[in-house]
């Protein structure tokens, strides 16, 4: 595998393309426009608290700092602009998605919920109810060790199938994996149709955040949870 800065800045512009434009496309809808208010509301006030403010910036930078590393050292070896048939880029896309869920999930279970990083990760879980800033309110090794996870699962893959991944194909599994790490603690409040499935989404993991010693360990499906016998059920919210 070669060095490609080619496929490397086909990456940066997929994730930032289809971030900002799948942004302004979601907030044009009425129902959205309010709950990304509803969250702004309640995250300035969490914000105003000093402690809460200073974890968030050193969080942010640690993950900058992760990401940087990644994609400048290890991410152009592992991605290319070859063409490939469609499936391929699905099969890719969804493999490199749940190799990340199915380690993510252990180490949720096992790290954050065991000994080794319980007490760092009750930080996380002083949210009893999440809005979208408590996405990002964690102990910086913590997002550290899920981007390593995630990020690690593409040269994982790559490495198993013998070839780089596409750019724009790992572009979009990173931009679901980044979204849905974020949305699933935004608070919603929506109509069944046609939110249902954001309204599970985060209702699954506000269920995680009951106590520390709720299920729903995997971050982007259930599947896991399910399988090994995890999954609790959602807990809807009116009110952040």
């Amino acid at each position: 595998m070669s060095y490609d800065w080619k496929a490397l800045l086909l990456f940066v512009a997929t994730l930032v393309v289809l971030t900002s434009v799948g942004r302004f496309l979601a907030f044009q809808i009425p129902a959205l426009r309010r709950m990304r208010d509803l969250n702004r509301e309640t995250d300035r006030s969490k914000l105003g608290r000093k402690r809460f403010r200073e974890a968030v910036r050193i969080n942010n930078r640690a993950g900058l700092i992760a990401s940087l590393g990644f994609y400048v050292a290890i991410l152009p070896f592992c991605v290319d602009l070859e063409p490939r048939p469609l499936w391929r880029h699905a099969v890719d896309l969804v493999v490199v998605l749940m190799v990340f869920d199915f380690f993510y999930y252990l180490t949720h279970r096992f790290v954050f919920h065991g000994k080794l990083m319980r007490r760092q990760h009750a930080r996380h879980h002083e949210a009893r109810t999440p809005t979208y800033i408590d996405a990002l309110y964690v102990h910086p090794l913590e997002t550290v060790i899920g981007l390593v996870l995630f990020q690690g699962s593409i040269p994982l893959v790559a490495a198993l199938s013998g070839a780089p991944l596409h750019a724009v194909t790992m572009g979009i599994a990173t931009l679901i994996f980044t979204q849905l790490n974020t949305i699933n603690h935004t608070f919603v409040h929506l109509p069944e149709f046609p939110f249902r499935t954001l309204d599970r989404i985060t209702s699954l993991h506000a269920a995680h955040h009951v106590d520390m010693n709720q299920g729903n360990f995997a971050t982007l499906t259930m599947l896991y949870d399910w399988l090994f016998g995890t999954l609790e059920a959602p807990v809807s919210r009116t009110a952040p």
